[in-house]
């Protein structure tokens, strides 16, 4: 997943960001999966709650871990639409399958599209192109899966609960990755000393 010889968009703490996103999906996806009834109104109730705080971590952090602008304001927006999506499944989470069925394959096709993005405009940059690029190509067939498959309550919430196990499992992956591969620092070698040694150095862990 990630280069240690490529140069990064992003901080040596954007890891944690990963990290932080599994967990989010964590509890929602043990309780759709180990939930009998997959209502629509669960399904609401808990993509609510994980768009919620997953938006309010991307804007918490985002702007903290990312070295780049244009970076940092596709995933503001990302946590913008998150939020106002989480808060509108919330406020209205007895819509019934119908409006679960669209508050997620708006908020998927939103931000899969901002993350699919923000992969290709970094390509030559694998450190984090190709997990954005797994992530928001996850969203993104969600809300295409959503549209297609027929409207079933259960088949969809077992979807969006199969999509959060999937965040869960990769996101770890990605953002541990990212904390043991990137590049590291070398130290300038001393005028009139022989060259320093190249091999890396544990004080410089990130």
């Amino acid at each position: 997943m990630a280069n240690a010889q490529a140069p990064s968009n992003v901080g040596p703490r954007y890891w944690t960001v990963l990290v932080g996103r599994a967990l989010i999906a964590v509890i929602p996806a043990v309780i759709i999966t180990f939930n009998r009834e997959h209502s629509a109104q669960l399904g609401l109730v808990v993509f609510g709650a994980f768009a919620l705080a997953s938006g309010l971590l991307l804007i918490l952090t985002g702007p903290r871990t990312l070295t780049v602008a244009t970076d940092r304001s596709l995933f503001l927006i990302h946590g913008v639409v998150s939020m106002i999506a989480g808060a509108l499944a919330l406020a209205v989470h007895t819509g019934g399958h119908g409006f679960f069925l669209f508050i997620v394959s708006v908020w998927g096709a939103v931000t899969g599209f901002l993350e699919i993005y923000a992969g290709i405009r970094v390509r030559k940059r694998p450190l984090p192109a190709k997990d954005w690029l797994f992530t928001g190509i996850g969203g993104a067939l969600l809300a295409l899966l959503f549209l297609l498959l027929p409207p079933n309550p259960v088949v969809s919430v077992g979807l969006f609960g199969a999509y959060l196990v999937f965040l869960a499992v990769f996101l770890p992956i990605a953002g541990l990755s990212l904390k043991w591969d990137a590049p590291r620092p070398h130290r300038t070698a001393p005028a009139n000393t022989a060259p320093a040694n190249t091999a890396p150095n544990d004080s410089d862990s990130l």
